[in-house]
This record gives structure tokens, C-alpha cells and sequence, in this order.
């Protein structure tokens, strides 16, 4: 069986730039949806949905998601989760969608997250309200490289691990 990998879009496209994940997704187009070894899905604010997923074995998990602001607003960052530490307070919400709370979640539920990458950006605006911001939507095709060459490298890491 061919190791999978799958992308993940999660946040609130009610709460303005919060709809970054579900907005990228959107923009990755058919390409990354056709290929055998990729899973692409927009899980919005489902993530009990996506703790369920999780327990399917995965040999990768990118999550696109909004970050805090940092002073840098539309700035695309992507860094490894760290599953311990995101867990550890996180307690067991059928409802939220934030990460830890999947990871906690997905650990009640007797499974184990795979490797995570997260393409996430610096939010402007998270408040009521449908749409991105001007920064944050203007660094969708930046987050969708990165998505991209994101996947390549999993895939090298994982071909080395076949080895």
C-alpha cells in the first residue's frame, strides 16, 4: 500500500482571515486532488471530522491554517507541529477546531498523529465577517507553493524511509 498523505484546510470562513485553510485548499485545484498518494480536504471547523480521518494510517499530515499575528500579516510560515506540546492543554472538544484540540482528541480516541507540517499565515482580521483580508488573501498563491513543495519533501522523506 502506497503511503498517503494528507492536507488538511481547517479554520472559520466566517471569522475572516480565520478561512485561510479552507481558502488555500480552494486554490490547490484539481492537481493535488487527482494524485493517487494525496488526500486533499477542506475541514473547515470539523475537527472531531478530522481526528477520525486521523486514525486512517497516514504517513503525513499538512495542515493549512491561520497563525496569530506576529506583526507580519499575509506572512506564510512553515514549521513541523510538536504534537506534545500541542496536545498537553489541550482538552477533548467535539467542537473545536483549534489543533491542539484535534491532537487531544485524536489521542482519546486511541490514535496517533503522524508527521505534521503546517503552511499556516499570519491573520490581519479574525472577526465576523466572510472574506480575507488584502494581506492575507494576496499570500494564497505563496501558500499554495509552499503546500506544493511541502508535499515534495514529505515525499522524498518518505521514499528515503522505503529504503
Amino acid at each position: 500500500m502506497q503511503p498517503r498523505i494528507l492536507v488538511a484546510g481547517i479554520g472559520n470562513i466566517f471569522l475572516g482571515d480565520d478561512g485561510f485553510g479552507s481558502e488555500v485548499v480552494r486554490a490547490l485545484g484539481d492537481d493535488a486532488v487527482t494524485a493517487p498518494d494525496v488526500r486533499v480536504t477542506d475541514y473547515g471547523i470539523g475537527g472531531m471530522h478530522l481526528a477520525y480521518d486521523l486514525l486512517e494510517p497516514w504517513a503525513a499530515l499538512v495542515l493549512v491554517d491561520a497563525v496569530p499575528d506576529r506583526g507580519s500579516p499575509g506572512t506564510v510560515h512553515v514549521f513541523e507541529a510538536d504534537h506534545e506540546r500541542a496536545g498537553a492543554t489541550a482538552a477533548l472538544d467535539a467542537h473545536g477546531m483549534d489543533p491542539g484540540a484535534v491532537f487531544a482528541s485524536l489521542k482519546a480516541l486511541g490514535g496517533v498523529a503522524p508527521p505534521t507540517v503546517v503552511v499556516g499565515c499570519e491573520v490581519a482580521v479574525v472577526e465576523d465577517g466572510i472574506g480575507l483580508s488584502d494581506p492575507v488573501r494576496a499570500a494564497v498563491p505563496a501558500a499554495v507553493d509552499a503546500v506544493r513543495a511541502t508535499l515534495a519533501v514529505v515525499r522524498e522523506k518518505i521514499a528515503a524511509q522505503e529504503v
